[in-house]
């Protein structure tokens, strides 16, 4: 049988080969950097591999991303020629990164920040309750991922629309799609939940004339890739007070500097991209499955279309 190898700067090696050796007995399973030879390599499993980890492996037919994002594996401008790639969209992945989502949504539209200062000065004052059907949160990105977000904050009786590259058909949510809507949407929306893949279409979206569309006192959550913000222009639109907090998860640099200002930002709430973690035994059926359908020459469920990259 041809070799599967796997690569991660964050998931245990030894968690998914148990795994999937459950599902497939005589699977072999090699871990990065005891692989043997590489030319055995048919199947790849990975998170943020650096470039060139692949050299030398011609006989790569499927390299599997370790979560819904795939900018990882298109970092590297030298694959495998006809590789084909795909993404893990499991269920626990997107309830976990709802979850982390509604938390925060919730955490801001309940004036959590503010009541927290009133704490620290021992001031027992109510403020003016919150209207949960006035308060627009707007999702950008509706994939998997941002469409099931979407979906439950609407349930609780947010107004709920999402901006996405295409029209969406999400029960109680409004859809903004392409260029010519981005600004539209983002006039609307107070709480903005970013869950959009990392694309060259998508780099940098959160920037000093997006941030300014918001209204003021608007807030930003972002879930998806630290590429998505220009870390300079939102530290300004907070320091300025137009954005009046944010949450961030996910940054340019991981693990974040000890020097950046977002550790001490006191309107940063600041996660180590933890807001949906891979979990090997919710994703074990869907990967063996898919190495299966590679070994076979079958085409594995949940392909990346590699001109959009997702």
């Amino acid at each position: 049988m041809p070799a599967v190898m796997f690569r991660s700067t964050s998931d245990a090696a030894p968690a998914w080969e148990e795994m999937l050796k459950q599902r497939i007995p005589d699977l072999d399973f090699r871990a990065w950097p005891d692989i043997g030879n590489p030319e055995d390599i048919e199947f790849v499993l990975a998170w943020k591999m650096p470039p060139g980890t692949l050299d030398g492996m011609p006989n790569v037919k499927c390299i599997c991303s370790l979560g819904q994002g795939v900018d990882h594996i298109f970092a590297d401008p030298n694959l495998p020629e006809g590789a084909q790639i795909m993404r893990l969209v499991d269920p626990w992945m997107s309830q976990a990164m709802s979850e982390w989502v509604l938390l925060h949504v919730l955490r801001y539209h309940r004036q959590a920040p503010e009541y927290e200062e009133l704490r620290k000065s021992k001031t027992w004052k109510s403020l003016p309750a919150p209207d949960t059907a006035s308060r627009k949160v707007g999702i950008l990105g509706l994939g998997a991922l941002g469409a099931d977000a979407a979906s439950k904050i609407a349930a609780l009786g947010f107004d709920t629309a999402g901006w996405s590259r295409t029209e969406k058909q999400i029960e109680g949510v409004k859809s903004y799609y392409g260029e010519d809507q981005l600004m539209d949407f983002l006039a609307r929306t107070e709480i903005l939940c970013c869950l959009l893949p990392l694309t060259k279409a998508t780099e940098g979206v959160i920037n000093a004339k997006t941030l300014a569309a918001l209204p003021k006192g608007a807030f930003v959550i972002n879930s998806g890739r630290g590429g998505h913000v220009v870390e300079e222009d939102l530290l300004a639109a907070l320091d300025s007070g137009h954005i009046a907090h944010a949450a961030l998860d996910v940054f340019r640099t991981e693990p974040l500097p000890q020097d950046s200002p977002f550790w001490e930002h006191p309107k940063v709430d600041l996660w180590p991209h933890v807001s949906a973690q891979t979990n090997p035994v919710s994703a074990g059926d869907q990967v063996a499955d898919a190495i299966r359908k590679v070994f076979s020459g079958q085409a594995p469920d949940n392909l990346v279309d590699p001109k959009v990259q997702y």
